[in-house]
């Protein structure tokens, strides 16, 4: 590519990062950093009506948290800023006035319930060629008649004016020649008088042009869009810089019918945003990734392979990998249903990665919130003797609390199957043999218990069974004798004396 790359992603602050979202910065990220090129967060909020509090502070945070940094944006600025389009307002009033005064648009004085009345009257009404000429415009009234209503301070819109019956091209990376005809277009409002902004169609145009935006990657909604933006770039002859498009496969429902949404994650059980949020207005609070226990490279790794595919069966990518192999040519065009089960093994497969000292640190406050200090060293090998088994940190004190606490109570189905009336006499030998293995390893203690079972003749599966159920409460753990290497041996001791006397 002759220019350098710069691709944007461009949120509005209306509310927490969809996890959709997140997948469109995502694959903007990937495309930057595969071409060298430049990641610009932009945020878009003309909107004004529906600004929501914290939420830039969250997408920011969010992104920061998946590894995703930007090169320029409204947190680290930039030679091409303003970059947050409410700061931007006098940019765009100098475009307005270039497309009025090459007659590419005009001013319109249509009240909202004179629109409403139109749409009852007139079945699949739409401003347009066929229409404008029945309303209140600049194109229907004279110039006086519309200055004295601008000076009188009368609100108005200003609309792009389409012709009809024009065939619009527009080259999508991921679906090829899109073709629409332009009599299905309105004229789209592109700037209001009430709040002296733009619209987001005229906007996003003006930025992407002044901020030298080569390629929008962004969700398959804007894809009905696109062709006016291509009708813009051309009222403002800037065709030779129009941007390369590619419109992503909308993130669909689990059983693939439909666009996934926050109502299908609450009925599931799993988050639909990168971070917890709390609604400012109702203090209602939605689940997050972070918090739910999930590892940022484990979101990236699960989201960049939903609608894309690296070209192989490789499921396991590192950020590095991601971005050596990410192509648009490889983005599906169709929907991507939502698996969070494969969501949950990527978190698996990245916490079995992890080093054990990197999730005992993990691991540390969650010990901490029950209660339990213990050594760092220690921490990490009873992590290590524990991690397959688990999906999230969180899990980690349910499949060890053992180690760290002595059982309180003995699960009553395990007592009922494995222990026996002779039990307490064979535990208490057992006990003894203990006491006399000066190497307590666990591959010594092992050599030594089962020769001791051998020659007693009992039964295996019964004395094993029962020691488990004395040190843990019940039926699970890792390897008997990890377990009892890790504790020790005093503590191994007490704790079978203790089942011993407790377990009726």
């Amino acid at each position: 590519m002759s220019q350098p790359v710069r691709v944007r992603f461009a949120p509005s602050p209306t509310g927490p990062l969809h996890i959709g979202g997140v997948r469109t910065a995502l694959y903007n990220y990937l495309f930057a950093k595969q071409h060298k090129g430049a990641f610009i967060l932009r945020i878009e909020d003309t909107d004004s009506q529906r600004f929501v509090p914290g939420a830039e502070e969250y997408i920011i945070e969010a992104l920061t948290w998946l590894g995703l940094q930007f090169d320029e944006g409204t947190h680290i600025g930039g030679q091409y800023g303003p970059y947050r389009q409410s700061d931007r307002k006098d940019i765009y009033r100098q475009y307005v006035d270039i497309l009025l005064e090459k007659g590419a648009a005009y001013i319109a004085f249509d009240t909202p319930q004179e629109l409403d009345a139109k749409r009852e009257s007139t079945p699949n009404f739409q401003y347009d060629a066929s229409t404008r000429g029945d309303m209140r415009n600049s194109l229907t009234m004279s110039a006086d008649e519309v200055q004295k209503l601008i000076d009188g301070g009368t609100q108005y819109v200003v609309r792009f004016r389409i012709e009809p019956n024009e065939d619009v091209i527009v080259n999508d990376m991921i679906r090829g020649e899109v073709k629409i005809n332009s009599s299905v277009l309105d004229d789209k409002v592109l700037y209001k008088s009430q709040d002296n902004l733009p619209t987001y169609h005229l906007a996003n145009i003006v930025d992407d042009h002044l901020m030298e935006i080569t390629h929008v990657i962004r969700g398959e909604e804007w894809l009905p869009s696109a062709p006016l933006h291509v009708l813009l770039y051309r009222a403002f002859g800037w065709e030779d810089t129009m941007p390369s498009f590619a419109h992503l496969p909308l993130l669909l429902k689990p059983d693939g019918k439909g666009k996934l949404s926050k109502r299908d994650g609450d009925r599931l059980g799993f988050p639909v945003f990168p971070l917890e949020w709390k609604d400012p207005k109702t203090g209602e609070i939605s689940s997050g990734y972070r918090e739910s226990g999930y590892l940022p490279e484990a979101v990236v790794n699960f989201l960049a392979l939903l609608g894309w595919n690296p070209g192989n069966d490789q499921e396991m990518l590192s950020m590095d990998e991601l971005i050596r192999l990410f192509s648009l040519e490889r983005v599906s065009k169709s929907g991507a249903k939502f698996d969070y089960e494969k969501g949950k093994w990527f978190n698996h497969q990245y916490i079995q990665q992890k080093p054990d000292s990197e999730l005992a640190g993990l691991f540390a406050p969650i010990l901490k919130e029950h209660g339990i200090e213990a050594d760092k060293g220690y921490i990490e090998q009873v992590v290590g003797l524990v991690k397959e088994r688990v999906s999230f940190v969180k899990e980690l004190w349910d499949q060890a609390s053992f180690f760290f606490v002595a059982p309180a109570a003995y699960d009553e189905k395990t007592v009922k199957k494995r222990w026996k009336e002779e039990t307490p006499a064979q535990l208490g030998e057992l006990i003894d043999v203990l006491k006399g293995i000066g190497d307590f390893s666990a591959h010594h203690q092992e050599e030594v218990v089962k020769g001791w079972i051998e020659t007693k003749g009992y039964h295996l599966g019964n004395i094993m069974n029962a020691f488990r159920l004395a040190l843990v409460g019940e039926s699970k753990g890792p390897h008997m004798f990890d377990i009892t290497a890790a504790i020790g041996k005093e503590e191994t001791i007490r704790r079978l004396e203790a089942a011993i006397k407790n377990i009726k």
